[in-house]
């Protein structure tokens, strides 16, 4: 039978999921000297898909079979490529820490999506959710205003719009075949178009192909971590969570990955987190919260 609530497996694995996710932003900074923000993405889903193909085959999990899923899956595929083109490129002009909170403004688009296109209507309490994530965004993108020079502004439009297409390729999964396949599929569909979507498109904006013999260890290890560890790994544990348990409970601690990408942008890379911002961050991650908030005991 299917748990109606968390239990402590579940929570923990959770935290360390977002915990993760919230490496992802610091960590491509990190490397992005070497090798270029758009072309990590594009062999981090390499590295990815390769590993994918290797579980299925271990596990037996059948990946072409005729399910009429191909259309869905290239449009969850292209608008998952878009994002992370989107994201990573405007990580070249805004801190780690900016760009993961504005990249949040996903699931509340998502919510307003499932609310007029999928019949899941919100209550008063995750409408109060929405407008505390929308003023939170404001006040981050007036703080963007007020820094010099204006990059920032750019880069945090870029994560903004990632946040916009991780929005879609979760109503299009929803709204499609794709998403009525198994979550390994659907991973591959989105791993598969981003490789050949991103690597050429990295080559087309001017980064430079890397020269994996003469990569420094940190460089190998981020292009590792987020191929291995964030983009195989931890996708999967969340395909396997959501199998399992409830996912709007699960949903709940999404709240934290913006969290902790802000706390790991200032220690692994010194970023500066003025005032304003972190304001703008509280009011996003308690946005998250009450969107994703469901009248249900979390057991312990």
């Amino acid at each position: 039978m299917r748990p109606t609530q968390l239990d402590t497996f579940a929570m923990t694995t959770m935290v360390l999921l977002c915990a993760t996710w919230g490496l992802t932003q610091p960590t491509v900074k990190m490397a992005a000297a070497e090798i270029g923000p758009v072309l990590q993405g594009g062999l981090r889903c390499l590295i990815a898909a390769v590993l994918v193909l290797l579980w299925c085959r271990l596990r037996g999990i059948r990946l072409f079979d005729h399910d009429g899923s191909l259309k869905g899956g290239l449009l969850v595929g292209a608008l998952f490529a878009a994002e992370f083109a989107a994201l990573f490129k405007g990580l070249e002009y805004t801190q780690a820490a900016r760009a993961v909170l504005f990249l949040y403004c996903a699931p509340f688009v998502v919510a307003l999506g499932g609310h007029f296109k999928l019949g899941e209507k919100l209550a008063p309490v995750q409408w109060l959710g929405l407008t505390c994530a929308f003023i939170g965004l404001l006040v981050g993108m007036g703080d963007s205003l007020s820094l010099p020079g204006g990059q920032e502004l750019i880069g945090d439009l870029l994560a903004l719009i990632a946040g916009l297409l991780w929005a879609a390729t979760t109503l299009a999964i929803r709204m499609t075949r794709a998403g009525a396949v198994t979550p390994a599929k659907t991973l591959l569909y989105q791993l598969g178009t981003s490789v050949v979507v991103m690597i050429p498109l990295g080559l087309m904006m001017g980064e430079t192909w890397p020269h994996f013999g003469t990569l420094s260890e940190t460089a190998w290890g981020v292009l590792l971590f987020q191929g291995i560890i964030i983009t195989f790994a931890s996708y999967l544990m969340w395909f396997s969570l959501v199998s399992r348990y409830p996912v709007g409970l699960l949903s709940a601690f999404s709240f934290l990955t913006p969290l902790f990408g802000m706390a790991f942008g200032a220690l692994l890379l010194g970023e500066r987190l003025t005032l304003p911002f972190l304001s703008a961050a509280v009011l996003v991650g308690l946005g998250i919260w009450l969107v994703n908030r469901r009248r249900v005991k979390i057991a312990g």
